[in-house]
């Protein structure tokens, strides 16, 4: 099977109808694990999946065909890269594919959260609504700082954006980047305290793994919001829970969570949070140009071709 190809997802029909013309293709797996791989299908040499899912050494064993491993978004974190790069697997990804769309849902979070649409349409909606007495004076976004947890290609498009919101900006992450003229803070922490919001887009690893926690939210502060559009790892939801009950900070906007699709029900109950179902790169372009980059990485691949959206530093 030379130019055989395993779904660990479903994709949309006219997506699979084109790779149907292209390949054999096999499933979607169910469940994604060993287990799940369909009969007739451990010959593939390509593995179409999610950076969530779970792509480890037992996956790979399982596949001793495999050459690709293709990550339709924009996330890897669920790829075992060490022990793909050590079978000689090329891991791919969608780059910045979708960090436009990624970025104006970002503000959008930003602006419903600090501005308390949330609270403020559910008032309307239950009739509670009387006059604008009722509700609260909020701060507004002109003349805050926003903090960027993760300066990549959604992390700057989220920063041009503030500070067209006349924000300032600062960020933090493993090294200044240079040419940026964000203000740099060596700590997830230092950046917390000096920032009025704290908008994370750092790359989901173990090294992120609830990075933002009771110590970070407790320095963002009462008048806090935090927002965040990477993974929901990144973020230790009991302790944001906690912070968001008894009014550590201000708000949060959440477009992911560590266990989707469940959503813990602390995170339901209050009122200061905004949650969206995980679709802030659900836009026409985006998912055009994350498909046309997941076929362009196959056909790459199977003409015995380096494909150009390679996971980065890794191989």
């Amino acid at each position: 099977m030379p130019s055989s190809i395993l779904l660990a997802m479903p994709l949309a029909p006219r997506l699979r109808s084109r790779l149907d013309a292209l390949y054999e293709v096999h499933g979607p797996m169910k469940p994604v694990a060993p287990e799940g791989i369909p009969e007739g299908a451990r010959g593939a040499r390509a593995l179409i999946t999610l950076g969530g899912h779970r792509t480890d050494v037992a996956m790979m064993d399982a596949l001793p065909e495999l050459g690709l491993i293709a990550c339709y978004g924009t996330g890897f974190e669920g790829v075992d890269v060490e022990a793909a790069r050590a079978r000689g697997i090329v891991v791919t990804h969608a780059k910045d594919a979708n960090a436009t769309s990624v970025a104006e849902f970002a503000m959008g979070l930003v602006i419903a959260a600090a501005r308390d649409m949330g609270k403020g349409e559910r008032s309307l909606r239950a009739g509670t609504w009387r006059s604008i007495e009722t509700m609260s004076l909020v701060p507004g976004l002109a003349g805050r700082r926003m903090g960027i947890y993760g300066l990549g290609s959604i992390g700057m498009k989220i920063a041009s954006r503030a500070a067209a919101f006349e924000m300032e900006i600062g960020y933090h992450g493993r090294a200044p980047k240079a040419g940026v003229a964000y203000e740099y803070h060596a700590t997830l922490r230092e950046l917390a305290a000096w920032c009025d919001v704290l908008v994370v887009a750092v790359r989901a690893s173990e090294e992120t793994r609830h990075a933002v926690g009771r110590e970070v939210l407790e320095a963002l502060g009462k008048d806090g919001v935090l927002v965040n559009i990477s993974r929901g790892l990144v973020v230790d939801e009991a302790a944001l829970a906690e912070a968001l009950e008894q009014r550590v900070i201000h708000a949060a906007g959440l477009d992911v969570f560590e266990h989707e699709p469940a959503v813990p029900a602390r995170l339901l109950a209050v009122p200061n949070a905004v949650l969206t179902p995980h679709i802030a790169a659900f836009t026409t372009a985006a998912q055009r140009l994350q498909t046309q980059t997941m076929l362009d990485a196959l056909a790459a691949f199977f003409a015995g071709q380096r494909p150009g959206n390679v996971v980065p530093g890794l191989f």
